[in-house]
């Protein structure tokens, strides 16, 4: 491998290359990512990188297409009763888990049981258990390939639920994914990788799987398509430091990794390196804890939202290659994106005074709590919110915290500001119940509303797209008159891979590794 002077030079480099092996260097494909996954458990403890490991590992009965639209994934197809209640599952054939035993509706019964038993912890629960307005009331398994579940009203989004990666596609692993006393041990999925090692704080490793089936299909389509795996071992690089990262990919010592928008402009002309801009559908945004003593007063959030020249921190946040701001929960890209939803906050520093008078607001400190990722934007938007903020005469103060503890903090509710990226939801039900609902049963939500949660429990039993669209344009004037947040653009992730690299992608930020 030839390292040119200058990388040869740098000391993180060389730290880098010390903790790869050479035989590291030479048979796996190295991805490095800015921080450790939480868990290997899917949909337990996870975050956006966890689910961009894990879901090489494991699957659920339907998955996402590239464009976001949900087809069968573990399942070859899917029979919905006329009254859209009972969803008819029949399993593909000769799907098998890495242990070599074949996958059954047995198999999906007990993982789904596992997940709705509160004690796993599952993060999707309450889609599933009548909390947030849908309960599944009875699955069965009728025979080996046959899975059914039922619903107590009918969903236009019950599918997409399943698929989200947030929940790991409510992927289908073995029982002996668990040891004896019900604990979790390591995923035994039914993915192009298998699980292999995980040395925290370092690395990840997976190993194709060689008793693979792929879904039918010509070519990938984001989870679904022909999947062939890369490579037979994939290690997931623990790289914090974006600086170290970028002379990763230079030297061939990393085959593919985020990388910041300012290593976009450096890199976009390395003959060696292929980078690429995705948009997604996540969502970068200011959280405001509405029953904070001070925040709870809406004017005083209005003001917020005025004080903030968005279009301004937006093409700061993303160095110029995000043009765009949204304030809505749909991003542009989505076909209910409408004229309403381009409606947003408009930067006017007189009326964000005048309101501020008018909340009564004394000069209270409010703390933005913030990471230093190098992948998102929370802590520059953080800083631009700041100046402006107290430009208008508010006393806003940055809290830099580790991301772990920021996402505990934010699933707890236990902020004022909150300088924030939820990951994609690709329907606009999702997306707007990602962030509402009743903190009393989630604490995690921000917008507690009831008026607005009825309209969003009306978008999940609503199946005319007219009809929908009017109500996500109900919500979008709701919200920006609540201000419980300020969303301020989707997300585009920045990669880079090695040109030789043959079938890498990346879908809404996760790497695809088939």
């Amino acid at each position: 491998m030839n390292i040119s002077p200058s990388l040869r030079l740098t000391p993180v480099v060389a730290a880098l290359l010390l903790a790869l092996p050479a035989t590291a260097l030479a048979k796996p494909i190295v991805v490095a990512q800015p921080a450790d996954i939480r868990s290997t458990n899917p949909g337990v403890n996870r975050d956006n990188t966890t689910d961009g490991v894990i879901l090489n590992v494991v699957e659920g009965l339907v998955g996402y297409k590239a464009n976001g639209s949900v087809g069968p994934l573990l399942a070859k197809k899917i029979d919905i009763s006329q009254d859209g209640l009972t969803y008819t599952f029949t399993l593909r054939d000769n799907v098998k888990f890495h242990n070599g035993k074949p996958m059954t509706s047995a198999d999906v019964l007990w993982s789904w049981n596992r997940y709705m038993d509160p004690k796993t912890g599952w993060r999707c629960l309450g889609e599933f258990d009548g909390r947030n307005g849908l309960k599944v009331t009875e699955v069965s398994a009728p025979d080996a390939k046959t899975f059914v579940m039922k619903t107590d009203k009918a969903s236009a989004v019950f599918l997409d639920t399943l698929a989200r990666t947030d929940c790991a596609g409510a992927a289908v692993i073995h029982r002996d994914s668990v040891k004896a006393d019900g604990s979790w041990d390591k995923p035994i999925g039914t993915g192009p990788y298998m699980f292999d090692s995980w040395k925290r704080s370092q690395y990840v490793t997976l190993k194709k799987f060689a008793g693979y089936v792929s879904p039918p299909g010509e070519k990938a389509d984001g989870y679904l398509g022909k999947k062939v795996p890369v490579n037979d071992e994939v290690k997931f690089l623990v790289v914090p430091d974006p600086s170290t990262a970028r002379a990763g990919l230079q030297s061939g010592a990393i085959d593919a990794s985020q990388i910041t928008f300012s290593d976009y402009q450096e890199l976009k002309n390395n003959t060696d390196v292929a980078i690429i801009l995705p948009q997604e559908a996540s969502k970068h945004s200011l959280l405001m804890q509405t029953r904070d003593p001070v925040l709870k007063n809406k004017k005083l959030r209005q003001a917020i939202a005025a004080s903030l020249d968005i279009p301004q921190i937006v093409m700061a946040a993303s160095e110029n290659l995000v043009k765009d701001a949204n304030n809505s929960a749909i991003p542009a890209t989505s076909a209910f994106y409408d004229e309403v939803q381009k409606k947003g906050y408009h930067y006017d520093p007189e009326k964000a005074r005048k309101l501020l008078a008018e909340s009564g607001y004394k000069g209270e400190k409010i703390v933005i709590y913030a990471n230093k990722r190098a992948h998102v934007p929370s802590y520059q938007v953080a800083v631009m919110a700041q100046a402006m903020m107290q430009a208008a005469g508010i006393n806003a103060q940055i809290e830099v915290l580790e991301w772990a503890t920021q996402l505990d903090r934010y699933n707890r509710g236990n902020y004022q500001m909150s300088s924030f990226t939820y990951s994609a939801r690709m329907d606009p039900s999702l997306s707007y119940e990602q962030f509402s609902g009743d903190k009393d049963k989630q604490s995690r939500k921000v917008w507690d509303n009831p008026e607005a949660e009825k309209l969003i429990s009306a978008s999940f039993d609503e199946f005319d797209d007219k009809k929908r669209q009017q109500i996500f344009d109900q919500l979008h004037e709701k919200m920006l008159d609540d201000t419980p947040l300020i969303i301020l653009f989707n997300g585009a992730t920045a990669w880079g891979y090695r040109k030789n690299l043959k079938g890498f992608s990346v879908w809404e930020g996760k790497p695809l590794m088939w």
